[in-house]
C-alpha cells in the first residue's frame, strides 16, 4: 500500500483535506489537528462523555419533534452512545489550545458521530451520506451553545459522582477521628506559639467541618451549573432551532444523567459570560485552601518523630530518604498540598478565561473546561487517597500531648482571673527562666490553695466553654 493509500480526500468549506483513512473524524477536525499543534493536552473523558450525551439527547429530541428521519436519528443515537461509553475516545484528537469557542471540538464530535452512524448503516465513511455532521448531528445546535453546555454537564456530573463522595468520605473519617480523640487534651497554638489547651478531637472536628462546608459549596452549584446554554445557538437568539428543541433535549439529558438540568433563563448571559464556571472554580479553590490547612496541620502535628511536635503518629507509607535510613515523611499530606497548588493555579487561568466574554461569546472555553475538570478530578482523587492512606490511620501520642501541656507557659492563662494578669505573666516569665512548670511555681508561691490550683489548672476544664477561664 502506498503512502497516499493511508489517506482519503474530504472537503470542507475551505477545500480539500487529506484525512487518515481509518479516522472517523473528517476534514474540519484534520484541519484543526494541523492548525493547533500546541500542547498534546486533550479534552478529558468527562467532557467527551458530555459531548456524546448532548448529541444523543439532541437526536432524540429532533426525532420527537419530527425534525429528523428516525432511521438517521437512531443511527446517530447509537453512535453517540459509543462516544458516551468511551469506545471512540481515540478519535477525539484535538488540542485544548484551539479556537476559543471550541468549534473544532464540536465538529470533531459531529464528524465522528456522523461517520460512525454511516458505518452502522453500511455507508462509506467520509461521504456525509446518509448522515451529515452539520445537517443531522448538529441539528438545532451551534458550537457556541453546545460547548458551554458540555462544560456544565461534565462538571456537574464529575462533582456529583466523584468529588462530593470523596469529600464526604474524608469528612466522615475526620469526624470519626474527632470522636476518637475527644478525651485527649493537648496544647493549642496561635502564631505558632503555645496557647491554651484544646482537645485533639476539637481540632479534628474543625477539619471535618471545613470539609462539610466545602461539600455545601459544591451542592449550591447545582442551580448555576444546572442551567444549560443549549438553545441559544450562534449568539443567544436561538436562530435555526425549533423553540421546543432546547427543553426537549435538556429533558433527555436530565433523564439520562439523573441530574436536574434546565434551559438558561437568559441565553445572552449563558453564552456571553462564563460566571457559573468561574463560580464553580471558586468553590474548588476554597476546598483546595481548606485541604491545604488540614494537610499542613496533619504534617506539623506529626512532625518528629523525636524532635518535632509529635502529638499524632502518621501511617508509614514508604521510605522517606535515599540517604537517611529509617526516615519516613508525611508524603500523603504533601501530595494533597501539591494538588491544592495546582487547583489554585487552575482557578487563576479560569478567572482570566472568564474575563474573555466579549459581546455574545466567551473565547477561552476549552482551557476553562480543561482546568475545571482537572481540578475536580485532582481534588476527588487526592481527598480519597488522603482518607485511605493518612487520616484513617492517624493515631494520637497521648503521652506526648500530656507532657507538652504540663510544660506550656500558656497554662498561666487560667490563673489570670484568680490572681490578675500581671501576676500571672510574672509566673509565666519565671517558668520560662527557671524551667519549672507553671504549676510548680504557683505551688511554691502558695498564692492559691492547692485544691483550687488543681481545679484551675485542669487542662480538660480549659477546653470547655463556660467553665474555663476566659482570655486571649
Amino acid at each position: 500500500m502506498s503512502k497516499d493509500d493511508d489517506f482519503r480526500i474530504e472537503k470542507d468549506s475551505m477545500g480539500d483535506m487529506r484525512v487518515p483513512r481509518d479516522a472517523l473524524y473528517g476534514a474540519q477536525t484534520q484541519r484543526a489537528v494541523e492548525n493547533f499543534p500546541i500542547s498534546n493536552l486533550r479534552f478529558p473523558r468527562e467532557f467527551i462523555r458530555a459531548m456524546g450525551l448532548i448529541k444523543l439527547s439532541a437526536a432524540r429530541a429532533n426525532m420527537d419533534l419530527g425534525q429528523l428521519d428516525r432511521k438517521i436519528g437512531e443511527s446517530i443515537v447509537n453512535a453517540a452512545e459509543e462516544v458516551v461509553d468511551g469506545k471512540l475516545d481515540s478519535q477525539f484528537v484535538l488540542d485544548i489550545f484551539q479556537t476559543g469557542s471550541g468549534t473544532s471540538t464540536n465538529m470533531n464530535a459531529n464528524e465522528v458521530i456522523s461517520n460512525r452512524a454511516i458505518q452502522l448503516l453500511g455507508g462509506v465513511v467520509g461521504s456525509k451520506k446518509p448522515v451529515h455532521p452539520n445537517d443531522h448531528v448538529n441539528m438545532g445546535q451551534s458550537s457556541n451553545d453546545v460547548i458551554p453546555t458540555a462544560m456544565h454537564v461534565a462538571a456537574l456530573e464529575a462533582i456529583e459522582r466523584s468529588l462530593i463522595p470523596a469529600l464526604r468520605k474524608l469528612q466522615l473519617a475526620l469526624e470519626a477521628k474527632a470522636a476518637e480523640f475527644d478525651p485527649i487534651v493537648k496544647i493549642g497554638r496561635t502564631h505558632l506559639q503555645d496557647a491554651t489547651p484544646v482537645r485533639l478531637g476539637q481540632e479534628f472536628g474543625g477539619y471535618a467541618r471545613q470539609v462539610e462546608l466545602g461539600i455545601r459549596r459544591l451542592e449550591k452549584l447545582r442551580d448555576t451549573l444546572g442551567e444549560l446554554p443549549l438553545g441559544g445557538t450562534a449568539v443567544g437568539t436561538g436562530i435555526n432551532t425549533d423553540p421546543a428543541f432546547p427543553p426537549a433535549t435538556i429533558d433527555h439529558l436530565s433523564k439520562i444523567t439523573g441530574l436536574q438540568f434546565t434551559e438558561a433563563l437568559n441565553h445572552f448571559e449563558a453564552q456571553g459570560g462564563k460566571d457559573a464556571i468561574v463560580e464553580a472554580s471558586g468553590a474548588l479553590k476554597t476546598i483546595a485552601v481548606s485541604l491545604t490547612k488540614i494537610a499542613n496541620d496533619i504534617r506539623w502535628l506529626g512532625s518528629g518523630p523525636r524532635c518535632g511536635i509529635g502529638e499524632i503518629i502518621l501511617p508509614e507509607t514508604q521510605p522517606g530518604s535515599s540517604i537517611m535510613p529509617g526516615k519516613v515523611n508525611p508524603v500523603i499530606a504533601e501530595s494533597v498540598l501539591m494538588v491544592a497548588a495546582q487547583v489554585i493555579g487552575n482557578d487563576a487561568a479560569i478567572t482570566i478565561g472568564g474575563q474573555a466574554g466579549v459581546f455574545e461569546l466567551n473565547v477561552m472555553m476549552p482551557v476553562m473546561a480543561h482546568n475545571l475538570l482537572e481540578s475536580i478530578r485532582l481534588l476527588a482523587s487526592s481527598a480519597d487517597n488522603f482518607t485511605d492512606k493518612c487520616i484513617s490511620g492517624v493515631a494520637a501520642d497521648v503521652q506526648r500531648c500530656n507532657e507538652m501541656i504540663e510544660k506550656s507557659l500558656a497554662m498561666c492563662t487560667a490563673l489570670a482571673p484568680e490572681i490578675g494578669y500581671d501576676q500571672a505573666a510574672a509566673i509565666a516569665k519565671e517558668s520560662y527562666q527557671t524551667g519549672k512548670t507553671v504549676r510548680e511555681i504557683a505551688l511554691d508561691k502558695k498564692i492559691i490553695p492547692a485544691d483550687r490550683l488543681k481545679e484551675i489548672l485542669d487542662p480538660m476544664r480549659m477546653t470547655m466553654p463556660g467553665i474555663a477561664a476566659k482570655g486571649e
